[in-house]
């Protein structure tokens, strides 16, 4: 579980393309290699990876073909800046909304607006996300918890405002027109979402009485 609360972000080591899976390697920081293990959950750009190896300051994970096919993983080359999130640690505080590191798909940049003291992008996503996101909902975007700030569903597309220290702390200010970052949905909406409509699916009759 993690907080969309970024570390910081931090350039592959390098990229090892095997059959099968991806080898990345970064080198993170002291503060980050605190009581890190092996089999421990980090975070990089939303997605949850399991630490495989560590030498001094690098940290392997290896990721496997869905994962590859599900996120921008697999885009990755070495010197590539990610977002780096450890997992929350029980009693702390949490500034985001819980996000899972399970990523439901991918977003496409689809417009930037910039002006002296804001910074909006807005993303296209698949039709079948756009039930789970909702104006002031939660969303997390490459592991960065965000709130929506516009929806506009006839084009299948939200958008979100990014203060200057977001700007600072993640790449999101580094992404233009036509990329792709990895997109989680709250948990909770979806809950909601989908057990009103499979409500709605199971009994049509108590819609149809309530209008």
């Amino acid at each position: 579980m993690y907080t969309g609360i970024v570390s910081g972000p931090y350039a592959l080591k390098s990229v090892e393309r095997l059959n099968g899976l991806n080898r990345l390697k970064i080198d993170l920081p002291d503060a980050l290699l605190v009581d890190l293990v092996i089999g421990a959950s980090v975070g990089m750009d939303g997605v949850c990876l399991t630490v495989t190896h560590i030498d001094g300051n690098t940290v392997s994970f290896d990721v496997m073909s869905e994962t590859l096919r599900l996120t921008t993983l697999g885009e990755f080359d070495a010197g590539s800046q990610v977002n780096i999130e450890r997992s929350a640690k029980q009693g702390a505080e949490n500034g985001g909304h819980n996000v899972s590191g399970h990523i439901d798909g991918t977003a496409v940049i689809s417009d930037i607006v910039q002006t002296e003291n804001n910074y909006e992008i807005t993303y296209r996503v698949p039709k079948e996300l756009m039930g789970y996101i909702f104006k002031k909902g939660f969303i997390a975007l490459n592991g960065c918890s965000l709130t929506v700030a516009d929806v506009l569903r006839q084009q299948d597309s939200f958008t979100v405002c990014l203060i200057p220290e977001t700007l600072r702390s993640t790449t999101h200010g580094d992404k233009a027109i036509g990329d792709r970052v990895n997109i989680e949905c709250d948990r909770q909406t979806q809950v909601i979402v989908d057990t009103v409509r499979a409500l709605l699916h199971e009994n049509p009759q108590l819609f149809k009485d309530n209008i």
